[in-house]
């Protein structure tokens, strides 16, 4: 058998940060399954899936410990499967639906706050967000962008969340569009 963990991980960029969590992650027979790992104003971070036979998992854990001076290694258990599908399907035979969102116009505070907003509202569930800004082509100003991914429950009304879409993005001046499947069309 073996046990999933989750190891939340943070540091100042440099060169090897990966390869030092990769070694102690092999040298305790643990096997890295996905990750999503990025650097951002100097800093560098991310969230790392790993399977570790349970009978190695307790050494896994203390020895991510001496990687303290280079990473801060948080340590979590995963979610049960069983969960997560329960929220994306509502507990129903229908799979859940994946949804893109695309955002570009003038950065201002308060933007994530409210695409995130309608976004649960309507019972969705953000899996990836990228956001960034750039100078804009006058002098002086900034664009926000994002892009979302988001997982949508069976039954979703994709027509009532791309209409509270549309009224979000006249109201806060952005451009947002909204990439689903069609009614009929695989997820």
């Amino acid at each position: 058998m073996t046990t999933t963990l989750v190891l939340s991980v943070i540091g100042d960029d440099r060169a090897g940060l990966v390869k030092a969590l990769a070694d102690v992650i092999a040298a305790n027979d643990g096997n890295w399954e996905r990750s999503h790992l990025s650097e951002l104003a100097g800093k560098f971070a991310g969230i790392v899936v790993v399977t570790v036979p349970d009978d190695r998992a307790g050494a896994l854990r203390e020895a991510l410990a001496p990687l303290e001076g280079l990473l801060d290694v948080t340590v979590h258990g995963a979610a049960d499967e069983a969960t997560a599908a329960d929220v994306g399907g509502q507990g129903t035979d229908e799979a859940p639906v994946r949804v893109r969102v695309e955002l570009l116009g003038n950065d201002h505070p308060g933007i994530v706050g409210a695409v995130s907003g309608v976004l649960a509202d309507h019972g969705l569930s953000v899996s990836e967000l990228v956001t960034g800004t750039r100078p804009t082509p006058e002098a002086g100003g900034q664009l926000f962008d994002a892009v979302a991914t988001a997982t949508a429950p069976a039954g979703t009304d994709l027509p009532a969340l791309q209409s509270a879409l549309e009224e979000l993005a006249t109201e806060i001046m952005v451009d947002l569009t909204l990439d689903a499947p069609e009614p009929g069309e695989p997820a």
